[in-house]
């Protein structure tokens, strides 16, 4: 018996003769797709629902501010901690909503093989991912910086006023790129643990809200309360309130004044959610302004040493998910 001859047929399928493309320019590829996946550029207007409606929103007290200094006031919103509870909520719709677009769609597909057969490494694929959401969130949060500062210094004459500004918003800078950096980590840790992205979304946001709730409540009951006796004067033809006590000179009454004390538990309740840490860290690091947390007493090295925990444990789990899933 013979065998058959095979036969090649030419269909027409030009070869590829171009200049083949290394490690470097996959990687910037990879994560000039990532920052417009961030964004939902390049799909339905579906997509960018999110991110335009978080943008606008956590602009909208830069806006405020420049109304108000364009009336003759004083800068009303810090640099460092901006709107405190705004840019919590916001950023955790943001990262729940956006981390996910960025990961889990290539899990449930199944298409890191075909990305790990090119030229590049197997963390080349989360560090991409991770840089582009950094910078993702890098813009969510530092444009409204940049907005809170053009429209104060716009009413502004001298150069000294201008300068203080300008001092003034390089830390709220800084504060902005820790936040970026931690907050990007934690949602891409945890998007790459499921490939649907409805679990992932729920993950993501039942661990920044119940974390930043928990942490709130601890706050506020490991603080003690201390009652004090005021001397009031009241305006002149009114008289002290019924049960007050007596006391005090002439026309005045004695009042008591309960304020809450931080104790160490509520110096160290801050290390439960990563917004509190953050907001620590700043305070340990010279920041001013009032935050969620009642000062972190002398342990402002220890949420120095918790941010970075929190950024090593995230970025070591991204690293193990993705040599798992490269099939290493």
């Amino acid at each position: 018996m013979s065998a058959e001859a095979g036969v090649i047929h030419d269909i027409g399928y030009r070869r590829y003769t171009g200049r083949r493309l290394g490690r470097a320019q996959i990687l910037r590829a990879l994560y000039g797709h990532s920052l417009r996946s961030a964004f939902g550029l390049g799909r339905g207007a579906k997509a960018k629902i999110v991110p335009v409606i978080a943008f606008v929103v956590m602009c909208l007290p830069a806006i405020a501010n420049a109304v108000a200094v364009a009336n003759g006031n004083a800068r009303i919103v810090p640099y460092d901690t901006y709107t405190f509870q705004l840019r919590v909520v916001v950023m955790i719709i943001f990262v729940a909503a956006q981390a996910p677009e960025l990961v889990s769609r290539d899990l449930r597909s199944h298409v890191l093989p075909l990305y790990f057969c090119r030229p590049m490494r197997r963390l080349d694929y989360p560090a991409a991912k991770l840089a582009a959401f950094m910078t993702a969130c890098l813009l969510i949060i530092e444009i409204p910086l940049l907005l809170l500062y053009v429209g104060t210094v716009a009413q502004l004459h001298g150069g000294s006023a201008i300068w203080g500004q300008t001092k003034a918003l390089i830390p709220g800078l800084l504060v902005g790129l820790m936040w970026a950096v931690l907050l990007a980590a934690i949602g891409l840790a945890l998007a790459s643990l499921s490939g649907r992205r409805a679990y992932a979304t729920g993950a993501i946001a039942i661990y920044f809200f119940l974390t930043w709730i928990l942490a709130g409540i601890l706050i506020t009951v490991t603080q003690r309360n201390v009652v004090r006796a005021v001397v009031v004067h009241p305006p002149k033809g009114v008289g002290p309130p019924p049960g007050a006590p007596p006391g005090g000179p002439p026309g005045t009454f004695i009042a008591r004044e309960v304020t809450q004390v931080p104790t160490t538990a509520a110096h160290l309740s801050g290390l439960v959610s990563p917004f509190t840490t953050l907001d620590g860290v700043r305070q340990w690091l010279g920041g001013t302004s009032p935050g969620p947390l009642p000062g972190v007493g002398g342990y402002g090295a220890l949420y120095g040493a918790m941010f970075l925990v929190l950024l090593a444990v995230c970025l070591a789990g991204l690293a193990a998910r993705y040599r798992k899933a490269g099939g290493l």
